[in-house]
C-alpha cells in the first residue's frame, strides 16, 4: 500500500481546516436556496423528518466511507477507484464510479453557477434599492425580466465562475483552504443575523409548525426520492467533492466524528435557513411552495417593506453568495485534481479547461429560462433536466455504488485500518449501515418510484 498511499499533492494542514472546507462544500445553494422550496414543495414538517432520517441512515455512513476511500488512495476520484479497485481485486469497470462522480460535480457546477449568478446579482439590486416599497407584482416582474435576459444571465454566471476559478487556481492552502478559513464563519454569522429578525416577526412561530409539525398525508414517493437525493446534494456526496477533499485530509484524524461534525453543521444551515425564511413568507402573506424562484421572488418582498430591508436584503444575497462559492469549490476540484495528476498539465490550465466546460454547459440552463423555454426533454426544460438528473439519480447511483463498494468489495482490514473507530461495535454499525441500510434505503426508492412497488 505505500504507492497508493503516498500523497500525489498537498493536503489540509489541520482537521479544523478540513471540517470547515467539506462543511463549505456541504453547506451552499442546497441549504439556503434549495431546502426552503422543496419543503415547501413538500408540505414541510413530514418532508423535514423523511430528510433528516436519509441524513442520519444514508447520508452519514456513506460520507464516512466516501471521504476513506480518498484518503486511503490520496489521489482523484477517477484514480482513486482504479487504484482501490486494484488493490481489493476487483472488477475494473469500478473505476466508472470515479468518473461518473467527476462528471456529476461539472454537471452540478454548470447550474449551480447560474442559479449563484442569480445571488449575486441580487445583492446589487438590494444595494440599489430595487426592492424598495415593491409588491409581489412588482417583485415578480423584476425576476422575470432578470431571466428573461441572457445577456445579463450571462454576465453573472461568467462573474461567479470566475471567483470560483480564482480560488481553485490557487491550489489546497492557499486556495481552498484561505477561503474556507474566512467564508464560512462569516456565513454563520450572516445566518444568525437573519434568524434573529426572523425572529421578531409574528409569524415565526407559524414558520416554526411549518417547519417541524409534520403532516404525512402530504408526503408522496417522489417527495421520499426528493429528500434523499436532496441529503446527497447538500452533502455533496457522489460528485467527487468529498472524496478529492477526504483525500487531502491527514492521516491519524477521525473520519467517523469529522463526517458527523460536517454532516450535523450542515443540516443545522439547512434548518436555520428554514427558520429564517417561512416566518418571513407568512408574514408578508406569501407562498411557500412557490418553487425555485422561492427566495428571488418572494424575500424580496419582504425585504422592500420591513425596518432595515435595505441592510437585511444586501447580508441575505452575499450570505447566499458566499455559501454557492464554498460549495463550487468544491465542485471542479475533483475534474482539476484529475487533468493535474493524470494529464500533466499545470493547475492553471486544468482550471480553465475545467470552467470553461461547466461554463459553457452552463448557457443550456440559462437559455432554458428564456430562448429555450419551449425546448423540453421528458417535459423538463434542460436546467430541470439536469437538476433531475444529477440529485435525484446519479449522486443517489454514486452513493449506492460507494455504499457497495465500501462495504462489500473493499477488504474489511483496510476499512478498518483507515476508519480507525474507537471500538469494534461502532464499527460494525457503519458496516451494517453501509452494507444493509444504505444501499437498501436507495433501492427501493427508485423501485417505488418506477412504479415496480
Amino acid at each position: 500500500m505505500t504507492e497508493i498511499t503516498k500523497s500525489a499533492h498537498g493536503a489540509w494542514s489541520s482537521r479544523f481546516t478540513f471540517i470547515l472546507a467539506a462543511t463549505g462544500s456541504a453547506v451552499g445553494l442546497g441549504n439556503i436556496w434549495k431546502f426552503p422550496y422543496i419543503t415547501g414543495e413538500n408540505g414541510g414538517g413530514a418532508f423535514v423528518l423523511v430528510y433528516l432520517a436519509c441524513v442520519l441512515l444514508i447520508g452519514i455512513p456513506i460520507m464516512i466511507a466516501e471521504t476513506m476511500l480518498g484518503r486511503r488512495s490520496q489521489r482523484n476520484p477517477i484514480e482513486t477507484m482504479e487504484l482501490l479497485t486494484e488493490e481489493a481485486g476487483a472488477d475494473k469497470n469500478w473505476h466508472y464510479l470515479g468518473w461518473m462522480g467527476v462528471i456529476a460535480g461539472l454537471l452540478i457546477l454548470s447550474y449551480y453557477s447560474v442559479i449563484a449568478g442569480w445571488a449575486t446579482a441580487y445583492i446589487a439590486k438590494a444595494f440599489v434599492g430595487s426592492f424598495f416599497d415593491a409588491d409581489g407584482t412588482a417583485i415578480k416582474t423584476l425576476f422575470d425580466d432578470f431571466v428573461a435576459s441572457p445577456v445579463q444571465m450571462i454576465f453573472w454566471h461568467s462573474l461567479f465562475m470566475a471567483a470560483t476559478l480564482l480560488i481553485v487556481v490557487r491550489g489546497v492552502n492557499k486556495g481552498l483552504e484561505k477561503a474556507v478559513q474566512w467564508l464560512m464563519p462569516a456565513l454563520f454569522v450572516l445566518m444568525l443575523l437573519l434568524v434573529g429578525y426572523a425572529m421578531t416577526t409574528d409569524s415565526y412561530f407559524q414558520g416554526l409548525h411549518f417547519l417541524f409539525a409534520p403532516d404525512f398525508s402530504k408526503l408522496t414517493s417522489s417527495s421520499v426520492l426528493t429528500a434523499m437525493g436532496h441529503a446527497f446534494f447538500t452533502l455533496s456526496l457522489g460528485m467527487g467533492a468529498i472524496m478529492v477533499y477526504g483525500s487531502y485530509l491527514p492521516k491519524g484524524v477521525s473520519i467517523a466524528q469529522t463526517a458527523f461534525i460536517i454532516a450535523g453543521a450542515d443540516t443545522l444551515v439547512a434548518l436555520l435557513a428554514g427558520i429564517a425564511i417561512f416566518p418571513i413568507v407568512f408574514a408578508n402573506n406569501l407562498h411557500p411552495d412557490t418553487g425555485p424562484g422561492l427566495i428571488f421572488q418572494t424575500l424580496p418582498i419582504a425585504f422592500g417593506n420591513m425596518t432595515g430591508g435595505w441592510i437585511f436584503g444586501i447580508l441575505f444575497f452575499v450570505m447566499l453568495s458566499i455559501a454557492a462559492l464554498t460549495s463550487s469549490i468544491s465542485l471542479i476540484e475533483p475534474a482539476v485534481a484529475w487533468l493535474v495528476e493524470n494529464k500533466n498539465v499545470s493547475r492553471e490550465k486544468a482550471c480553465i479547461w475545467s470552467g470553461l466546460a461547466a461554463w459553457l454547459l452552463g448557457l443550456a440552463s440559462i437559455f432554458s429560462f428564456n430562448i429555450w423555454s419551449n425546448v423540453k426533454f421528458f417535459d423538463r426544460t434542460l436546467f430541470q433536466l439536469l437538476d433531475y438528473l444529477t440529485a435525484n439519480l446519479m449522486l443517489p447511483i454514486g452513493g449506492f455504488c460507494i455504499a457497495v463498494f465500501a462495504g462489500w468489495i473493499m477488504k474489511q482490514q483496510h476499512s478498518e485500518q483507515e476508519l480507525n473507530m474507537p471500538n469494534a461495535q461502532s464499527y460494525q454499525v457503519w458496516v451494517v449501515l453501509t452494507r444493509y441500510v444504505a444501499p437498501l434505503a436507495v433501492f427501493f426508492v427508485f423501485l417505488h418510484v418506477v412504479g415496480v412497488l
